[in-house]
């Protein structure tokens, strides 16, 4: 594990030094468990209670702050930034030799480009072409005529369909799904045979998935192709676990996701949008650039102003609940009253 002093990260990362530049740091962790040769950080003066009292070797903190703490500091304007950058310096991802496992499986007509890395158990489809520095991890599959760009990262059992496309620094966390079909349904009567009623006829999805430079889709998450037209996450866009994506939805650049947000078809949500936690976004809508849905909203209609949008009701006793449930049920019937007194009052 690396270890730099103060002045090494500041060439790294910036800021300011306050204290000695000399202060040696190999890993990092949280004021509460920061050891004395681990690096911390403060993100706010709130914490400052925890930072005085950590044991930590030396800490990032807000450039801003008007405090004396006993460690040396790297004052920064962005310390939740640079602590992640920290992080990447002093805690780097361990190296992974080029190579092929034995038991990869790999059609003869895909193109593997230099320093690729194919883990144990994955396949590689007819005319899938992969780029150069690219790890595909155990048990990865990649589709027939699929192409990754370089320094992609799929952990294991990633899932990338026939046809689809990954540009560069693409990372795809383990059981990500990308390019199944979309939920394509048709309700089919006339032909339905001897079910009565009818039946549901699959619609093939003729579409694909393309994910733009330096998309992260994490574990379990699930894009769908197009039906037509082909689903696109643009550039710098971050998925969290367990997000479904259906078919035709495209994402704008540097949006972000978190968990089990489901997202339905031929929607497009603009850039630098960020949507919380089981937000449920129904199909056919546009949501305009910088748009944040707070955690566990439900999303209608389209956004078409900037800003924060939230449908959550707020915790509360059950009792105080269900009575307020009981009185939402004659929401309507009060209203008609309400409308009827004010029409008898402009009579009088």
């Amino acid at each position: 594990m690396p270890v730099l002093t103060l002045a090494e990260l500041q060439a790294h990362l910036g800021g300011t030094i306050r204290g000695s530049a000399k202060t040696r740091v190999g890993g990092v962790a949280s004021l509460q468990h920061a050891e004395p040769h681990q690096l911390g950080f403060l993100l706010s003066p709130k914490y400052l209670a925890q930072a005085r009292s950590s044991l930590a070797g030396a800490l990032i903190v807000p450039d801003d702050l008007d405090a004396e703490l006993p460690q040396a500091c790297l004052a920064i304007a962005n310390p939740h930034a640079a602590f992640a950058r920290a992080v990447a310096l002093l805690q780097p991802e361990p190296a992974l030799e080029p190579g092929i496992h034995a038991s990869a499986v790999i059609a003869e007509d895909a193109r593997i480009g230099p320093d690729v890395r194919i883990g144990p158990g994955a396949v590689i489809g007819a005319g899938a072409h992969i780029g150069a520095r690219c790890h595909i991890g155990a048990l990865g599959v990649i589709g027939p005529d699929a192409r990754l760009g370089e320094d992609c990262v799929l952990h294991a059992r990633a899932v990338v369909m026939h046809g689809c496309i990954l540009g560069n620094r693409v990372i795809l966390h383990p059981g990500a799904v990308i390019g199944a079909d979309g939920f394509g349904l048709v309700w089919d009567k006339e032909n339905s045979g001897e079910i009565e009623g009818g039946r549901w006829l699959k619609v093939p999805q003729a579409g694909c998935v393309i994910l733009e430079d330096d998309v992260e889709v994490g574990a379990n998450t699930c894009i769908d192709r197009g039906a037509l037209d082909d689903t696109v996450i643009e550039t710098g866009v971050k998925l969290d676990n367990q997000i479904q994506i259906a078919h035709n939805c495209r994402i704008g650049r540097h949006t972000a996701i978190a968990a089990c947000a489901g997202i339905a078809g031929s929607t497009t949500i603009g850039a630098y949008c960020q949507i919380g936690g089981a937000a449920m976004i129904i199909g056919h809508l546009n949501i305009c650039d910088r748009v944040t849905v707070s955690a566990g909203t439900f999303v209608a209609k389209d956004i078409r102003e900037p800003g924060v949008y939230t449908s959550v009701q707020p915790l509360m006793k059950h009792e105080d609940w269900k009575h307020n449930a009981a009185h939402l049920r004659r929401l309507d019937a009060l209203v008609r009253r309400v409308k009827t007194l004010e029409e008898k009052l402009k009579e009088n």
